[in-house]
């Protein structure tokens, strides 16, 4: 593929911005194709093979205007639909960010002890226990659905009394006990814009794995060779299936760094 090609990201909704924010901070000179499919958000109660069919669709139309690199910036289509994307598109560098996540993880976690916050699809998906076991053998790692953190995140409540209070729902019972859990993952690209409410909650013992920042440092890996030039302006450009002003307004407010954001392109899958 060529360099000057842009990195393709994908994600149901605004969460993978957080993705895209940590490759600008890191390699600021890569173009950035972002597709956010609001039209049939939310993924995670969907089941595998429509979420599949979507991914599918996804990275079908990234490629076709033109990617170096794919980025699946979605925990549940990561977890379901990473190995028919990489069959559709063999040659193509390919990441997820559950991999990514499983490694921050296994880097992160000195008891071998992991909580994992993500979507219903996720966690039915076991993608995580699966990829955390991989790379570290006796872990023992729970995984908890979390659905609202996806509205909270997606309405712009990221902290305050509402977000304490459904972060206590679904992980104070875990955090409340002397369990010597010692990593939480935030596996969902959302979450990050939670995690001042959800490092509280977790307490100082805990260490937060943030998968966007994860992912960030794995194309990099990814990348090699086929690095933008130094020095190169990158950017970013957004695309969405639905409500393309809505997504602008509250990607600038939630992502004041991405400074890039101006018109969103409308588009069909």
């Amino acid at each position: 593929m060529p360099k000057h090609y842009p990195v393709g990201i994908f994600d149901s909704g605004i969460g993978g911005l957080t993705v895209a924010a940590a490759i600008r901070r890191a390699m600021p000179a890569e173009k950035l194709l972002y597709l956010a499919d609001l039209a049939r958000q939310p993924y995670g109660p969907k089941s595998p093979r429509t979420v599949t069919r979507y991914a599918v669709q996804a990275a079908e139309f990234l490629v076709g205007r033109g990617v170096k690199a794919l980025v699946v910036a979605c925990n549940t289509a990561s977890a379901v639909a990473l190995e028919a994307i990489a069959e559709r598109f063999p040659e193509l560098p390919l990441l997820g960010v559950v991999e990514a996540g499983a490694a921050g993880a296994v880097a992160a976690s000195a008891s071998g002890r992991i909580v994992v916050a993500a979507t219903e699809g996720t966690c039915r998906s076991q993608a995580y226990e699966r990829a955390i076991a991989r790379r570290r053998g006796g872990c023992r790692v729970t995984c908890v659905p979390c659905p609202l953190f996806v509205s909270l995140a997606e309405e712009g409540l990221t902290d305050g009394a509402i977000v304490e209070s459904v972060a206590r729902h679904y992980l104070a019972p875990l955090f409340d006990r002397l369990g010597g859990d010692d990593c939480l993952v935030l596996g969902c690209t959302h979450f990050p814009l939670l995690a001042p409410a959800l490092a509280r909650l977790a307490g100082p013992g805990v260490r937060l794995v943030d998968c966007a920042e994860a992912t960030s440092t794995m194309l990099a890996e990814t990348l090699r060779g086929l690095e933008a030039p130094v020095g190169g302006a990158g950017g970013l450009s957004l695309i969405a299936t639905d409500a393309p002003e809505r997504f602008a307004r509250i990607a600038r407010r939630l992502f004041p760094s991405l400074d890039e954001i101006g018109t969103v392109e409308l588009a069909d899958l």
